[in-house]
């Protein structure tokens, strides 16, 4: 799945996104508040970490663009501790979670997993056509018997696919949430990958919709 962090603070900010690309997580940062309006307004994401305090544009008012403009991403704010007053006016502005500062990354990863499955289609945990993922070590459990440990890339992309059964995916949409800002919408290597899950999976769990791109066909 696809990440956007804005953070101000330069070794936050990389801390955090290695973290969460080890996570699974395909990541891209700004370090101002500018240059994150414009990446939430003009890509998609599954989820947001925005700072509140941010350089040339404040993160209230990135927030309320966004939910102006119709970008409904789910947006987790991080705040100061005992500022109490920034985190309701972050809920008034349309974030759907807050993290106060300093916190554990696994609070922040557990947050973000929460808003990833809020959607109704959503199953907790992900489990689906004899398939569950294992978001903690990474791995697929195969009809409850069988692990089969995925690399990084291969993580990301189940994720992506069972976070969205029964979807029609395109292949640049799967390049970006699993690449992010660096995907090649002209490589073939989403191609490798869903090979290389089918034969670690079951050849039928993942259809090719020629010139549409691909489905996750497992039943809940």
């Amino acid at each position: 799945m696809r990440l956007l962090l804005i953070e101000d603070d330069d070794l936050l900010r990389t801390t955090l996104a290695a973290d969460l690309e080890r996570a699974g997580f395909a990541v891209d940062v700004a370090a101002d508040g500018e240059t994150g309006e414009f990446l939430g307004a003009t890509e998609h994401y599954d989820a947001v970490v925005l700072d509140l305090g941010l350089p040339r544009l404040p993160g209230i008012d990135v927030l309320q663009r966004w939910r102006a403009a119709g970008v409904t991403s789910p947006v987790i704010v991080l705040t100061a501790r005992d500022q109490w007053h920034e985190r309701v006016e972050g809920l008034k502005a349309g974030a759907d979670d807050y993290l106060g500062k300093p916190f554990h990354f696994e609070e922040l990863l557990a947050r973000i997993q929460v808003l990833l499955r809020r959607g109704p289609s959503h199953a907790m945990p992900l489990r689906c056509g004899g398939v569950e993922l294992d978001e903690r070590k990474q791995c697929a459990i195969v009809d409850g018997t069988r692990t089969e440990i995925l690399t990084a890339l291969e993580f990301r992309l189940l994720r992506c696919f069972m976070l969205r059964r029964g979807e029609v995916l395109s292949r640049s949409w799967l390049a970006s949430h699993v690449y992010g800002l660096d995907a090649d919408p002209d490589s073939n290597v989403i191609e490798v990958y869903v090979n290389r899950l089918r034969n670690k999976l079951g050849r039928d769990l993942i259809r090719t919709r020629r010139g549409q791109g691909y489905v996750f066909d497992g039943a809940s």
